[in-house]
């Protein structure tokens, strides 16, 4: 009976240590799990707020908005930097913190610029941060590149998304050949607008209407025309793409999603030479219907000459 008594106990024992035991890895299993579960909420927190990695401080940018002269509003550098922050540029130009993107907001308003009845959301390059006087020639070349992608966009009466050029390359005379030609400014037409058009790329240039003409003939807005066009094969919709522009003397080639190509070596290319230029990107809204608008996110944009 001891005998039974003794075995009854030590097996009790037992039992009730590796319980014990049981119940440790348990909580300590739980314990873990229960860690990591944190750890991986705090980490997908994190990755919520993203901020996009442009460098502005070679833009400006015009926005909708009237100001005090009944024209468009122009921020540049360094005012420009302090965008997130400025009650001027928030409606029109904002992060969108969960994908990564600068958003360019446009809409038809009275604030319109020279030469145009449009208007826009759109940066401009600026080599030396708040001036407009020194830009580039084709002989210098220089490089855009950005990652981007239609947000949302209006369509018109009959169904149609309405067109919105995202990148261009504008010319600009010296101020020489402005007086030498007796113009009120310094703008000339621009040699590249890449438009997205119902979810596909089209790109326009300028052709020369009389390939003999120089100096001063040729800087008249006049002796351009534009160009008949060029779609991409692609079709980039609402989704994310690349456009990359690159020009060279005589040359200027533009990229989408590093698959397609658009070559433009001619003559035309070679007299644009006489211009100088500057590339902008954004938002240019090409409608005037009422109630319309386009959103443009930006994830990425860098210029190199």
């Amino acid at each position: 009976m001891k005998k039974f008594r003794k075995e009854f106990l030590i097996t009790l024992l037992i039992g009730l240590i590796s319980a014990s035991a049981t119940c440790q890895i348990t909580a300590s299993s739980v314990s873990d799990t229960n860690s990591k579960i944190e750890r991986k909420s705090k980490k997908k927190k994190r990755k919520k707020f993203k901020l996009p990695e442009i460098d502005l401080s070679h833009w400006s940018v015009t926005t909708p908005e009237v100001n005090e002269k009944g024209g468009a509003t122009t921020i540049a550098p360094p005012e420009i930097l302090n965008y997130a922050k400025d009650a001027r540029l928030l409606p029109y130009m904002y992060n969108d913190s969960t994908s990564g993107a600068l958003v360019f907001y446009s809409f038809p308003s009275e604030a319109t610029t020279a030469n145009t009845k449009y208007t826009r959301s759109e940066l401009r390059e600026q080599m030396v941060p708040g001036d407009n006087n020194t830009n580039w020639t084709f002989a210098q070349g220089g490089i855009m590149k950005g990652k981007l992608a239609m947000e949302e966009v209006s369509r018109d009466a009959d169904g149609n998304y309405h067109k919105v050029i995202i990148m261009q390359i504008h010319g600009r005379l010296t101020n020489e050949q402005r007086d030498m030609i007796g113009q009120k400014d310094n703008n000339a037409p621009p040699v590249l607008k890449i438009y997205w058009d119902k979810g596909k790329i089209r790109v326009k240039t300028k052709t020369l209407k009389n390939i003999s003409l120089n100096e001063p003939e040729i800087l008249y807005k006049e002796a351009w025309d534009d160009d008949e066009g060029f779609k991409f094969e692609q079709e980039v919709g609402f989704g994310k793409f690349t456009l990359e522009v690159k020009v060279s003397d005589g040359k200027m080639v533009v990229v989408l999603n590093n698959s397609e190509y658009k070559v433009y070596e001619n003559v035309h290319m070679r007299k644009w030479g006489v211009f100088e230029n500057y590339f902008k990107a954004g938002n240019y809204f090409q409608t005037r219907d009422e109630g319309a608008f386009a959103r443009v996110k930006f994830y990425e944009l860098e210029v190199s000459h």
